[in-house]
């Protein structure tokens, strides 16, 4: 093998960074409670400080397949 193959495997420091800031967000945002520690807006009857969380919950979802998808291809 020769270096220019084994440098071409394995994760950039620059797509370690992507699934890093893609995995810590949503972290960021549940941790963030005051800024969605309210009633309102209410969605079809549910109070707006439910809702944000399912909401997060699906988009934590994608965002940590899109990490995935990123970790795999680089592998």
């Amino acid at each position: 093998m020769t270096s220019e193959s084994s440098q071409s495997k394995g994760l950039s420091s620059g797509s370690k960074a992507v699934i890093a800031v893609l995995l810590i967000i949503p972290f960021i945002i549940y941790l963030s409670l005051p800024t969605y520690n309210y009633r309102y807006p209410e969605l079809l009857g549910v109070p707006f400080f439910y809702w944000y969380q399912t909401l997060w919950l699906a988009l934590s979802a994608v965002l940590f397949f899109i990490a995935a998808y990123i970790w795999e291809r680089g592998r």
